[in-house]
């Protein structure tokens, strides 16, 4: 894979964060063969009781691709030259991070997963359009990244 972050990656606003930084370590994936996965095994900037990785509390980024490529075959219509059914390639993005429940527990795993599902055949034909809808998508995510977080742990939208 070609994804492949470059340390330190500097984090979005968050409400309580100043400047927030992460030190990646490159790590195996899960499935070597379809991934690729960092550790994050330091912060920067002020982020109190924010942990690193270690394996009974991750703090993990990992890029996943498909185990196999979709292409696009079948039979086109004769009369209006439109496919049928078109298979999708589906890449993952997922961070996994170690959250603290209450006093005296072990933390639990907290899941943020990203798919990426493009129409096979579209990578080649209409690539341009695929790299216009991955940069809005990290550029709203980007602008939102204080919000989103706001809402998770107060629950206002």
């Amino acid at each position: 894979m070609t994804i492949l972050l470059s340390t330190p990656i500097t984090g979005s606003a968050q409400t309580g964060f100043t400047t927030p930084g992460y030190t990646l370590t490159l790590d195996k994936a899960p499935d070597a063969s379809t991934g690729v996965q960092h550790a994050i095994t330091g912060i920067t900037g002020t982020q109190a009781g924010v942990r690193t990785h270690t394996p009974s509390d991750p703090f993990t980024f990992t890029f996943e691709k498909p185990r196999v490529y979709a292409t696009l075959s079948g039979l086109q219509s004769g009369v209006t030259g439109l496919y049928g059914k078109v298979g999708e390639n589906v890449h993952r993005i997922r961070v996994r991070k170690g959250v603290n429940i209450a006093a005296n527990n072990l933390p639990r795993l907290m899941t943020i997963e990203a798919l990426v599902r493009i129409p096979a055949g579209a990578d080649s034909y209409d690539a341009a359009n695929v790299r216009a809808a991955i940069s809005a998508m990290i550029g709203g995510l980007t602008q939102v990244s204080a919000g989103m977080g706001d809402t998770y742990v107060t629950g206002v939208l």
